[in-house]
């Protein structure tokens, strides 16, 4: 515990007493005559002064006769005094005079002169040397023209004490010195002894300071002088040389350890009552007097004087634990502690609780007392933080408090002892057991104001207050939910807090009320009524409250303005990365209208130069106004103010920039250099926590001080951050600079002294203080991305150094980060839920280019070796947790793509030993730290763990996001990885390591998905990668698998329907299980991911699409998955409507006759296949049809090079209706018949298209024969198909115009022959009819919008339809109804480009509309009779043709019910 202590003994006095020029060590005791020196103050006899100029020979025969001369001569002129003064200070013995041969010693002189004397007088010789002893230092002590009384000796006081002390010593070696006597001769001196005379006569071994205590006369006057000197020395401490600062230190030191050992441990050891002995009274009395003077001083510490309060300061060393170190026995300084720590929080106790309720915000670590905090911070570090809780407790139950001392004791323990936050939870808990169990106010009392004193201190060291009431009684389980009575007494409770508290927790209380069952809902309205009416009288109303006010905070209430501006601020956020009106904004314009058009709209509308190109704000205007959610004065009030600010900025450029104030940063800068200083002084750790509190306190000023309108988010609200442009405030990026080139210094400051392990506390505590100020953390979140994903490259090395230590130590403190919703522009999807700090790091790490592949090996490399150094104490478990998974996957990819060494077997770890301060060396190759980083046994131990491991799949999404052109390795040495990751790597390793168990149907299935999921990522490189481009290399990795894949089965056992291909499986698959999400983000998002199926789909070998099987005793081509997934899927990518695009059309005619081969008759196999598809995929006929020309060379080219033999009579047939078609539209030729119909219409309006016949077409239809009625109305189905896809397609170069003309031909040609086609249209046709076909084919949207192309018709529809056809108005009002839900679902109705206005939505549904209303009247009596199932829906959609239509509709059921009477 102390090991980092200084080493010193408070009682070697040679080591701390200040070079005197003479004071005597113990080896330099013995000093012949001829040495003794001049004394100070006093003349010296002249007969014992040496210093002859020249060596002569002593006149005497011996050293005996020497003495008797020297005595005769003192008998003639003695003064004993000066004597003992003049021996002490002589020194060393000298070859003066010969005397050292003679071998006289100033000990054994002095003790003759002594003895001779007494001899004389008839006193003892111990007597007379203790009573001249006294006088020489009542002497000393005569301070000759001091104004005031100093409690230190001077210098030539200090010089004439020790040479007395040494000649005292001499005697009490000769026993000639009365140690009891001399103490009490020294209660007799007039003036009591200065205290540094007592201190050299205790630590000289003279005379003990308990033992001139004990033979004191009185014992209230000792006890004042004492305390008198103490505080005079103290006093006097802070205005003296450093030697004698040192020296007071070690005074007090000594005197502190006396005052201990007799004042606590004699009386637990005689077991004697203190007051009945004189030493322990007096010592017990000095240190309870100087503790009453200490928190005097405390306080009124605001009164003292600055030297009053250094005093002070300086006697609170006596508390430091090294002071007693092994001198005093650790029960009695255990007990000194606990008793002044008592006595502390008992002091003067004046305060109601009422009153610890108003103030106790004002007793918080930072705002308490400086001396105080210190005096506590001593004294627990007596006691473990469970002892010192446990005495905290003790005390609240036994003594009246004081209740400033007991909540900063609170305060103090919370921000200084990591441990002690659980502690006090646990403490909590049992405050409120004992209170509800015995309904006990006090223990009530005390447990909201620790709960709140320790939420104070923010929730980087406790949870905040909001957290712990709902903790404590949000749910049925809380200890108020046991009975009615515990109910009643709760609430008794807050309400008699309420007219004491304060705004923030009234609000948590009606935010966050107590669970109460039903039954009892009235306790909880009376209390939320009296609550409002204290909310009422302190001006805070609770409609007033702001969407996202954070309730966790304690501050005073912001007032409405402030909150609105921090609510816009979020609302904003939100907007900006959802493109969303937020939900809570939708809410509070219905719900909490007051607030919304008082306080918010007018913060979000305040007046401004607009931009000229639209910002967010803008947007989110923009939004609301067109919800209906700004009132249409505000809005028009707030352009013209925003004018008129344009205005006046044209008159006046200048524009005051956002600042922060001065002062609070700047001392924030100094506060911060303090904890850097403290950081690299081990022993001056226990002081960090302290320092942090300070910087806590600063950042809290300056971010209240500046201009910035950023709110501090709701504890569990996700941070947003908008990758591409993290928004940062001007104001908090100096602030959020500020504190990471700090962390950064006080790191390099504490790696120059120690390693990561044994660097302290201090970044840690940090750290978790910056986390702990939830307004700070967007700023940080957004700043740490643009240093890492923006500009990552360009760092330095002991940046990157820095901010890798910086994010180890942000995982560290994860519990108090909220999720990240981290958004990546407007085209990307929302993730499903929020990132945790540590997937935010992969977010930002992307390796794309030769620059940041560097950047994130350095920054990888860093983060994992600080993380193996700082915490290589730590349990396996808890490493694993705080290092990201991301980190260590990262290096995964990153190590064995740069270094071909990590590509193999791991033969043996490395024996290098992995330091941290070899990183911050400039020539540090970063391959090989990685490498080295690699090869450490911990490393790979961490690799083993399956949160690190690096899959197959997430191998491929990092590979898929290197821009080849800029990436570090060359096209080989990337095919060369490549193929090592996924043969040797991924491949053969089992699943649990995330690989493949050597399936290569698995593995296949890890790439599409991979490459799907890279693809439907928002490219953020920059790489110019179009999202619908797929990794060539990757992909020929895949049509390797899918060759030897097809090799190892090319034969299925039996065409089982169960056993399905697995590349299709594996694309219906992601579509299946697809988490849906709004209608128009679900239709994009299938879109994009066929229009990839259908990439991938070709890009993979064409005989990939088709599987041969046994069937009976032959091969047949299987084409069964291929013909699902084109009729469930591919056909809703048609642009055309009824045709598959030309890739995928050649691609499965290519793989059809390549899969051809594997049967014993390749063109009975192709004619069963295309059989087959005219009834199980006609799209894929209607798909050759449109692009035979395109086709047949190539299909034909592939038939000779495989057969050599005439084309395969389907194709033939194909070949031939292509023919036949230009044929029939080129020279006259009759067009021959034939089945299917619908595929011959399909050839023809191919023919069509490509040779565009305008002024022939109708002469075209003319020559048709009788029996063309279904191939006239398969024309027309494929004709209004490329209407739509005029539309909806224009790229396919299909006019609109022209379709439309064309579609009005073929109707009028129908029309003309009498033949029926409206139920062309009907969606009952849908399932059974002989236009099933063609509606099956078309892709699902052209179906959608057959609506819009019928009511394009309406102009040329002739009015015998309407009497001819009884189920035309069935179709009519059929299809309106799908009009009139197309447009309230929001489907986008087709417009001209070149004209919005025309047709437009609304302009169709009025045309159909007005073509109805015309056409009712005229329409049959038996047209009505089929309609009754659609006139609930009119009515609701078109109550006025609703209506029309009951009107005209009543007599025709009346027809009917008649006819059906005929029928019985």
């Amino acid at each position: 515990m102390h090991s980092h202590l200084p080493s010193y003994r408070p009682l070697s006095l040679p080591s701390y007493i200040p070079p005197l020029p003479s004071y005597p060590s113990s080896r330099e005791q013995k000093v012949s005559l001829g040495a003794v020196g001049t004394s100070c103050g006093h003349k010296t006899n002249p007969n014992f002064s040496a210093g002859r100029a020249r060596k002569r020979k002593s006149s005497f025969g011996s050293g005996s006769e020497l003495q008797e001369a020297a005595l005769r001569l003192l008998d003639h002129h003695q003064n004993l005094t000066d004597l003992l003064l003049e021996v002490g200070d002589s020194a060393k013995p000298s070859v003066q005079d010969g005397t050292e041969q003679l071998g006289v010693s100033s000990g054994s002189f002095i003790v003759s002169v002594l003895q001779e004397q007494a001899s004389k007088l008839d006193v003892p010789t111990a007597t007379l040397a203790a009573k001249t002893a006294v006088t020489n230092i009542e002497r000393i002590c005569q301070a000759p023209a001091s104004p005031s009384p100093v409690p230190l000796l001077s210098l030539d006081q200090r010089k004439r004490l020790s040479s007395l002390l040494q000649t005292v010593k001499d005697l009490l070696a000769n026993n000639v010195f009365c140690r009891s006597l001399f103490c009490q001769e020294m209660w007799k001196m007039k003036e009591p002894p200065m205290l540094e005379v007592v201190w050299h006569l205790h630590s000289g071994d003279i005379a003990g300071l308990a033992d001139l205590l004990e033979r004191s006369p009185a014992g209230p006057a000792v006890v004042e002088w004492l305390c008198s000197g103490l505080c005079g020395i103290c006093q006097q401490a802070g205005n003296v040389p450093s030697g004698d600062t040192e020296l007071a230190q070690h005074l007090l030191s000594d005197f502190a350890i006396v005052f201990l050992q007799n004042g606590f441990e004699q009386a637990s050891e005689l077991g004697r009552k203190v007051e009945f002995q004189k030493v322990p009274y007096i010592c017990h009395a000095v240190l309870q007097r100087m503790l009453a003077w200490v928190l005097d001083a405390v306080g009124k510490e605001k009164q003292k004087d600055v030297s009053t309060l250094q005093a002070v300061r300086f006697w609170l060393n006596v508390f430091n634990v090294s002071v007693y170190g092994s001198v005093a026995h650790p029960d009695s300084m255990r007990q000194f502690f606990r008793h002044t720590l008592t006595e502390v929080l008992t002091y003067n106790p004046v305060l109601k609780v009422s009153d610890a309720i108003q103030m106790q915000k004002e007793w918080s670590f930072t705002r308490t007392s400086s001396l105080l905090t210190t005096l506590y911070r001593k004294l627990l570090m007596a006691f473990s933080a469970k002892e010192s809780i446990s005495q905290l407790q003790q005390i609240l139950e036994t003594h009246e408090v004081n209740w400033q001392h007991v909540l900063s004791c609170v305060s103090t323990l919370v921000v200084c002892q990591a441990e002690a936050e659980q502690l006090f939870k646990d403490l909590l808990s049992h405050l409120l057991l004992k209170a509800f169990g015995n309904y006990d106010m006090e223990n009530m009392i005390t447990a909201f104001l620790i709960a709140r004193q320790a939420a104070l201190e923010g929730p980087a060291v406790f949870m905040p207050y909001s957290e712990w009431f709902k903790t404590s009684f949000g749910s049925a389980g809380g200890h108020h939910g046991n009975s009615k009575k515990a109910l009643v007494f709760l609430f008794e409770f807050l309400s008699e807090l309420v007219p004491f508290e304060a705004a923030p927790y009234l609000k948590v209380h009606i935010m966050y009320p107590p669970f109460v069952p039903t039954k009892h809902r009235s306790l909880l309205l009376e209390y939320i009524t009296l609550a409002k009416t204290r909310l009422s009288d302190l001006k805070v109303a609770i409609e007033d409250m702001g969407l996202y006010e954070d309730l966790s905070s304690t501050d005073e209430a912001v007032q409405p303005q402030g909150q609105a501006l921090r609510d816009v601020e979020k609302a904003l956020q939100i907007f900006e990365n959802t493109r969303k009106i937020p939900t809570s904004v939708i809410e509070a314009s219905i719900f909490r209208r007051p607030y919304y058009t008082s306080w918010f709209l007018p913060a979000l509308l305040r007046p401004r130069v607009l931009p000229k190109t639209p910002d967010a704000r803008m947007a989110f205007i923009d939004s609301l106004k067109r919800a209906d959610k700004i009132p249409s004065n505000l809005y028009s009030s707030y352009l013209q103010a925003c004018h008129a600010m344009k205005e006046k900025m044209l008159q006046d450029e200048s524009k005051a920039e956002p600042s922060l104030s001065k002062a609070p940063v700047e001392q924030l800068k100094a506060e911060l250099a303090e904890l850097r200083t403290l950081s690299v002084d081990q022993t001056q750790w226990e002081d960090v926590p302290a320092q942090i509190a300070m910087i806590s306190d600063r950042l809290r000023s300056v971010l209240s001080d500046s201009n910035d309108e950023n709110e501090a988010a709701p504890l569990n609200s996700p941070i947003p951050v908008s990758i591409p442009a993290p928004r940062l405030e001007p104001c908090h990026r100096s602030v959020v600079d500020l504190l990471l080139t700090s962390f950064c210094q006080t790191l390099i400051a504490a790696s120059s002294f120690n390693p990561p392990d044994r660097q302290g506390p201090c970044l840690s505590l940090l750290v978790k203080m910056m986390c702990g100020h939830r307004n700070l953390l967007p700023a940080l979140l957004a700043r740490l991305c643009q240093l890492i994903y923006h500009q990552g490259p360009s760092l330095t090395d002991v940046h990157i150094l820095g901010l890798a230590a910086f994010v180890i130590h942000l995982s560290e403190s994860r519990a108090l980060i909220p999720g990240v919703e981290a958004s990546f522009g407007i085209s990307q999807p929302v993730p499903e839920k929020a990132f945790s700090v540590s997937e935010y790091w992969t977010c930002l790490l992307m390796c794309r280019t030769e620059e940041s592949f560097a950047f994130c090996m350095r920054f990888c490399t860093a983060a994992a070796t600080y993380a193996m150094c700082k915490f290589s104490s730590c349990s396996h478990e808890d490493f694993c947790a705080l290092i990201p998974p991301g980190l260590i996957k990262k290096l995964q990819h990153l190590v064995p793509r740069l270094s071909l060494e990590a590509r193999g077997v791991l033969c043996e770890e490395d024996k290098t030993a992995l330091t941290w301060s070899s990183l911050s060396c400039p020539s540090l190759n970063y391959r090989r730290a990685s490498l080295c980083l690699w090869k450490q046994a911990l490393f790979q131990e961490l690799l083993k763990e399956k949160a690190f491991q690096l899959s197959f799949r997430e191998w491929l999404l990092m590979e898929l996001e290197v821009c080849p052109e800029k990436d570090i390795l060359s096209a080989s040495e990337r095919q060369d990885f490549h193929y090592w990751a996924i043969y040797q790597r991924y491949l053969p390793a089992p699943s649990a390591a995330g690989g493949c168990d050597g399936d290569l149907e698995k593995a296949c299935g890890v790439i599409i998905n991979a490459l799907l999921d890279s693809s439907q990522r928002l490219d953020l490189g920059g790489c110019g990668q179009s999202k619908m481009s797929l990794s060539p290399e990757i992909l020929c990795r895949l049509q390797e698998l899918v060759l030897e894949l097809s090799c190892r089965q090319k034969l299925r056992l039996s065409c089982s329907a169960a056993q399905r291909h697995f590349l299709f499986e594996i694309l219906q698959g992601r579509l299946r299980d697809r988490k849906h999400g709004s209608a128009l983000e679900e239709q994009l998002w299938r879109q994009q991911e066929l229009l990839l199926h259908r990439r991938i789909l070709v890009g993979l070998p064409a005989s990939a699409l088709i599987t041969t099987c046994w069937k009976g005793r032959k091969t047949v081509l299987d084409c069964e998955d291929f013909f699902h997934f084109v009729n469930s899927e591919l056909k809703n990518v048609c642009s055309r409507g009824y045709a598959l695009s030309y890739d995928i059309t050649a691609h499965f005619f290519r793989g059809l006759l390549n899969a051809s081969l594997d049967c014993e008759e390749a063109a009975e196999g192709v004619n069963d296949a295309l059989t087959a598809c005219q009834t199980k995929c006609p799209l894929v006929l209607l798909s050759a049809a449109l692009w035979w020309p395109r086709l047949e060379p190539v299909l034909c080219s592939q038939w000779k090079r495989l057969f050599g033999a005439p084309l395969a009579e389907e194709l033939d047939r194909l070949r031939g209706w292509q023919s036949s078609g230009t044929r029939f539209l080129s020279s006259g030729a009759v067009f021959p018949p034939s089945d299917p119909p619908w595929l011959l219409a399909a050839f023809l309006h191919s023919a069509i298209l490509q040779q565009s016949p305008r002024g022939r077409g109708r002469e075209a239809l003319e020559r048709l024969g009788t029996d063309a009625e279904q191939l006239l109305v398969s024309l027309l189905f494929f004709s209004l198909l490329d209407l739509i896809s005029a539309k909806i397609a224009p790229k396919e170069g299909v006019d609109f115009q022209t379709s439309l003309e064309w579609s009005l031909e073929i109707l009028q040609c129908l029309e003309e022959r009498g033949t029926s086609w409206p139920l062309l249209f009907h969606s009952a046709e849908q399932g059974s009819g002989k236009y099933c076909v063609l509606r099956n084919a078309a892709s699902d949207r052209h179906i959608r919008l057959l609506p819009v192309a019928f009511y394009s018709l309406t102009p040329r529809f002739p009015r015998e339809l309407l009497r001819r056809e009884p189920t035309f108005l069935l179709v009519a009002l059929d299809l309106y109804i799908q009009l009139l839900r197309l447009f309230v679902e929001g489907e986008v109705l087709p417009q001209s480009e070149q004209d919005p206005t025309e047709h437009d939505p609304l302009e169709v549904i009025s045309v159909a509309r007005q073509f109805l209303m015309g056409a009712i009247p005229q329409c049959l009596a038996q047209s009505f009779g089929n309609i009754q199932p659609l006139l609930a829906t009119c009515e609701e959609l078109d109550p006025e043709l609703g209506a029309t239509l009951l009107h005209f509709s009543r007599p025709a059921v009346a027809m009917e019910l008649e006819e059906e009477l005929e029928l019985f």
